[in-house]
C-alpha cells in the first residue's frame, strides 16, 4: 500500500465515522424523516467513492472482498442522479455495508504498519 493510498485510506475512514455519528441513536424512520441526516452521510458516501477511485489497483487488489466498484458506482449515483436518491439504499450502506468496510480497511491497514 502506497503512502497515497494510505491517504484516501483514511479518507474512507474518516468519512466512516462522521457517518457512524449521524446516525448513532437514531431509526430508519427517524434518518427518513431528517433531511439534514440525509444530505450528510450522502455527501460522506460521496467522499468514500471518490477516494475510492484513487486508490492504486495493487491496493484495490489486495483487498478483493471490497465491492469497489459498487462504492464508486454508488458516488456516482448520488452525484449524477440526486433527484432520485434511494435512502433505502443509502440506509443500508450507511448501517451494514459501511460496517463491514471499516474492519477491512482497518485489517488491511494493521498489515501495513
Amino acid at each position: 500500500m502506497t503512502d497515497r493510498d494510505q491517504i484516501y485510506i483514511k479518507h474512507i475512514l474518516d468519512a466512516i465515522a462522521t457517518i457512524e455519528g449521524y446516525i448513532s441513536g437514531i431509526s430508519a424512520e427517524d434518518f427518513y424523516a431528517n433531511k439534514l441526516c440525509q444530505d450528510g452521510v450522502t455527501r460522506e458516501l460521496e467522499i468514500m467513492g471518490e477516494a475510492v477511485k484513487r486508490l492504486s489497483p495493487e491496493c484495490t487488489a489486495s483487498m478483493v472482498s471490497v465491492p469497489w466498484k459498487d462504492i464508486a458506482r454508488m458516488r456516482d449515483k448520488l452525484i449524477h442522479d440526486y433527484i432520485s436518491v434511494d435512502l433505502d439504499a443509502v440506509w443500508k450502506t450507511a448501517t451494514v455495508d459501511v460496517v463491514a468496510l471499516k474492519k477491512v480497511l482497518l485489517d488491511s491497514i494493521r498489515k501495513f504498519e
